[in-house]
């Protein structure tokens, strides 16, 4: 996936997470989403390619809908001038800046030659100590970034907010928190690459600037210092020159030259240029190459990161996702005992298995196994592998281990059964009796205490009104018992 897959994949599972009722993103547009990309990549294509575009599709059949999430996801785009644009202004920068000196006078130790030469010289070795303290092991980058970038989206979800073009609230922090630690790595290195190759452009602006300048008018080379002799001032510029020293071949004049071109002392008159040559080639070794090659290091990294942003499928939103393309539509089985479950139970059911299961999961309803038929198990959808079979039981009824219970065992030994949910449906309890809070939970604590023997085979009991199910609270129960029988 590419950056902007990512931030669409990103930003359609903060609708269809929050937006767990199902107001705004139905159970319709998200089969939908999942069948139009199913159809367009075919059969056997990446999870990475699928889910990018289902992404894609489902943010278009948003767009009409919400043009404030619409231009909330656009706003967190990257937008490659803005890194052309700082540049730019880097190296404009380094070419205004000509005072290295008065007047047509060049000091040898004014900043910012010197000054930037220092700046870089700790750069690199802050680089260097960072690196030796992670003994090669990449940064976590998560910590202070990640906070700067949290607050950037911020401000700009503000900033649309105060226009009226944002989504529902709770949207927001979701994408912003979940695109902000997906995006921090990516970002630590393209800031990194535009603060390098910023540093080399400034450099050269500044090269540039003093050749420009040195065209028109004539600089005179010279020193001041309160602090500092010409001893002094030999040993620190043959230190700092070095690089250009070497680079030009030239050599650095002697203790009493210096003292002859010192500002205050006589007139200075020795010409500019052989120090500007000195500058710009130890400006060239210290700064510009050194940065460039940074810069293009943090590129390389910049791009392997962007390809590789969202590569781990493992989380269970994209588990259901991918399940109903890479392996078909999940079949499962729902048996009934003694219990001939209302039309309303289930379609409530159906929605929410759809939830937990994937948008293209496929139930099959066997016929009501009958009181005291334990044994007279029907037979079970097949739909390739273990497929989840789900025990369904009306709250009315009372337990018993041994007719409940055998007919869990003998479901759970069944070869070629998979996960076995137990479902007790509390609606035909609420519309027969009074839904006292109290009887209520003393019906369901009956329900456990007779099947308590079943809980060592990880089977407990999901108490659930499917008539008028909370989806979501359901969603989450049925997944915990999944959890704890896988």
């Amino acid at each position: 996936m590419n950056e902007r897959d990512v931030l669409l994949t990103t930003a359609v599972r903060a609708v269809e997470s929050v937006d767990a009722e199902r107001q705004s993103w139905t159970d319709e547009d998200r089969s939908w989403s999942s069948q139009a990309a199913a159809e367009a990549v075919g059969e056997g294509a990446p999870a990475a390619v699928f889910v990018a575009c289902r992404a894609q599709f489902a943010f278009d059949r948003l767009r009409p809908r919400d043009p404030g999430f619409v231009r909330l996801v656009d706003n967190l785009r990257w937008r490659g001038w803005i890194g052309a644009l700082v540049m730019l202004v880097s190296f404009i920068a380094g070419v205004l800046i000509d005072r290295i000196g008065s007047g047509q006078n060049i000091n040898l130790l004014a900043p910012p030659v010197l000054g930037l030469l220092a700046w870089n010289l700790a750069v690199y070795l802050l680089i260097l100590v960072s690196s030796l303290r992670r003994g090669g092991k990449p940064a976590n980058e998560a910590g202070p970034l990640r906070r700067v970038l949290v607050g950037f989206l911020a401000g700009s979800g503000r900033r649309l907010k105060q226009r009226g073009v944002l989504m529902p609230t709770p949207v927001q922090p979701r994408l912003l928190s979940d695109w902000s630690q997906i995006a921090a790595p990516l970002y630590a290195a393209r800031v990194a690459r535009l603060l390098h190759f910023s540093a080399a452009l400034f450099a050269a602006g500044i090269v540039t600037g003093l050749y420009l300048r040195g065209l028109a008018f004539e600089y005179r080379a010279g020193w001041e210092s309160t602090f500092l002799g010409a001893d002094a001032v030999h040993r620190l510029l043959s230190v700092l020159l070095a690089p250009g020293l070497w680079l030009t071949g030239s050599v650095l004049p002697d203790v009493d030259g210096l003292a002859a071109i010192r500002f205050g002392v006589s007139p200075p008159s020795e010409n500019a240029a052989p120090w500007l040559h000195l500058l710009a080639a130890t400006l060239f070794i210290v700064v510009i190459v050194p940065r460039v090659a940074l810069g293009i290091a943090c590129g390389l990294l910049e791009r392997h990161r962007s390809s590789r942003l969202l590569d781990d499928f493992d989380d269970p939103y994209y588990q259901r996702l991918l399940h109903g393309y890479q392996a078909g539509p999940v079949h499962l089985s729902v048996i009934p005992y003694s219990y001939h479950p209302a039309t309303a139970t289930m379609t409530g059911l159906q929605r929410l298995l759809g939830r937990v299961f994937g948008d293209n999961a496929q139930i099959a309803w066997a016929t009501p196994v009958s009181y005291g038929e334990e044994e007279a198990l029907p037979a079970l959808e097949q739909g390739g592998g273990r497929a989840p079979v789900i025990a369904l039981f009306s709250l009315v009824a009372t337990p018993e281990r041994e007719t409940q219970g055998a007919f869990l065992r003998a479901l759970r030994a069944r070869e070629g059964t998979g996960p076995l949910l137990l479902l007790v449906d509390e609606a035909p309890w609420r519309a027969r009796f009074d839904p006292d809070p109290r009887r209520l939970e003393q019906r369901r604590a009956a329900w456990r205490s007779e099947l308590v023997d079943l809980a060592e085979l990880g089977l407990t009991p999901a108490f659930l009104d499917l008539a008028q199910a909370d989806l979501r609270a359901a969603q989450e129960e049925i997944e915990r018992r999944l959890e704890g029988s896988a």
